[in-house]
């Protein structure tokens, strides 16, 4: 009996394994954040939000449980969201994107690296601490385009995020692990999500995305933001890839959107399903194997 109990566990053991190895995979893959009603803020902060100069937002701006909106006007904003249940919504909303982006497996570590002359394609980049950019980033493929840092991310004046071959600023998203800086005269792509604070010097803009800050303030000086018009046509990135120099490549498709708190990722198979698919393997792997060895017993028996 334990002749034949053995092979049916190790069988078991490794069909569930194999099985259950390759799922979290599917689950990791990256495409764009849940942002629910965030996604109708250009600038969203918790603290309070200053601007100085001729500010111009394409998009709403809330201000969440603060209640110091001070340089309106000069500048302009398409809408104003100020300690209602308008700005606390997109607030709740803007900690499920955060926690999104905060979810999906790494293709490549950049810590320690400049992003400024780097020409990189869809994929999940991070930097354990700080993030800076010195130059011109560029952005090249379709896809998804995600960057977290574990600190901060600061811009050097005059800095430039260009998108081509396909690549659009509204499927890029820079994950801030405390505050972002972009310094003066930066042309920025992509929706910022800082967990503490943002600002933008004299002239910066992003056009297109979003200065979002979950807990701390948002600071403008003559700045322009403009949220992504219309549908996003970026697809989803998985994580695998390969790097080479300065170039790295990653794969792109339709992905499935990690889940936060464990639930099933959209479009996956789910969980049970795989579990069932382990046991019926495991179930007739081991029938085979005790079926041999009885036949194997009957053998030995007849010939004593």
């Amino acid at each position: 009996m334990n002749t034949i109990k053995r092979p049916i566990i190790a069988l078991s053991i490794v069909v569930s394994a194999l099985v259950l190895g390759a799922w979290p995979m599917a689950a990791l893959a990256a495409t764009q954040p849940r942002m629910g009603t965030a996604a109708n803020f250009a600038v969203l902060a918790g603290s309070a939000i200053t601007n100085t100069g001729p500010t111009v937002i394409s998009g709403g701006l809330g201000l969440s449980p603060g209640t110091a909106v001070t340089g309106f006007p000069p500048g302009v904003s398409s809408a104003q969201h100020k300690t209602d249940a308008v700005a606390l919504g997109a607030k709740n909303a803007l900690v499920t994107a955060y926690n999104d982006l905060a979810s999906w497996r790494t293709t490549r570590s950049l810590t320690g690296q400049d992003l400024g002359g780097k020409t990189l394609t869809p994929g999940v980049y991070t930097f354990s601490s700080s993030a800076q950019l010195t130059g011109t980033l560029t952005l090249s493929g379709n896809g998804i385009f995600i960057f977290r840092t574990g600190s901060t991310l600061t811009t050097a004046s005059n800095s430039h995020v260009l998108v081509t071959n396909g690549a659009n600023g509204c499927g890029v998203y820079w994950k801030v692990g405390s505050s972002a800086t972009l310094g003066s005269g930066t042309q920025f792509k992509g929706t910022i999500i800082a967990l503490t604070s943002i600002t933008m010097v004299t002239g910066a803009t992003i056009l297109p995305g979003r200065a979002l800050a979950r807990n701390g303030a948002v600071t403008l000086d003559s700045n322009r933001i403009s949220m992504p018009a219309g549908g996003c046509s970026a697809t989803g990135t998985t994580s695998s890839a390969s790097s080479t120099g300065t170039t790295s490549t990653a794969t792109s498709g339709t992905a499935t959107l990690a889940q936060t708190g464990g639930g099933i990722p959209q479009g996956s198979s789910s969980w049970w399903a795989l579990l069932l698919l382990a046991g019926v393997a495991s179930c007739l792997g081991g029938l085979s194997i005790g079926r041999r060895s009885s036949a194997l017993m009957a053998t030995k028996k007849v010939s004593r």
